[in-house]
């Protein structure tokens, strides 16, 4: 029952890949069904999570949370609305994530996936990079976006990672030695890297040597 994350730089093309080695793999591609399973445990709609999650880590996001009183909260928990803040998205993100990878055979999408899952002994790391203008070039492409649009989204995103795996205490996502594979994405095309992961879950790579 494999497991394999993939944490990536923006417009690297995690979402594209990841779906192409699970259509390979025949595994679940866990990327919006984190997000429908954190609105779920904490009883607030897939939009209020997903929009949390671009804020996530922001000022205006800790000064929120801050700001709310722990009567005030334990009287939303209580109510069919539900309740959402950093605290609680990262209790629940932790939780699922574990979820996912418990059922296996899954591609997990980001969101700290590879330490959350680091002593997971099925777990296969995966990091994708590639250069600033590469990855806008992608999105321009796969998205049909304009450059400043482009720059703009990649800036942002960039920006959001990090104040996530702040979040998370980490800050050393990019070291490879987290990772059992670090794919430059500037000098493989889509196709070629989705064959070099199919092939090492297929010949069942140890995960773990010693």
């Amino acid at each position: 029952m494999a497991v394999i994350t993939i944490s990536r730089q923006f417009g690297a093309g995690g979402i594209t890949l990841g779906k192409m080695i699970a259509d390979s793999l025949g595994y679940t591609f866990a990327d919006r069904d984190i997000l429908e399973r954190v609105a779920k445990e904490a009883n607030v709609s897939t939009h209020w999570v997903e929009s949390f999650e671009k804020e996530a880590g922001s000022k205006l996001s800790r000064m929120i949370s801050r700001m709310v009183s722990k009567r005030w909260m334990d009287r939303v928990l209580s109510d069919e609305r539900g309740y959402l803040d950093e605290q609680i998205y990262l209790d629940y993100l932790v939780l699922i994530i574990a979820q996912f990878a418990d059922e296996g055979n899954v591609v997990i999408l980001g969101r700290g996936s590879q330490y959350i899952l680091n002593d997971h002994p099925d777990a296969f790391h995966i990091l994708l990079v590639n250069e600033f203008e590469s990855r806008v070039q992608f999105i321009m492409k796969r998205y049909e976006m304009a450059r400043n649009k482009a720059e703009r989204l990649v800036g942002n995103e960039d920006r959001r990672r990090l104040s996530l795996y702040k979040r998370l205490g980490k800050s050393d996502y990019e070291n490879p030695h987290l990772y059992h594979l670090v794919l430059n994405m500037g000098r493989l095309d889509l196709e070629t890297a989705r064959d070099m992961v199919c092939t090492l879950m297929e010949h069942k790579v140890p995960l773990n040597p010693a």
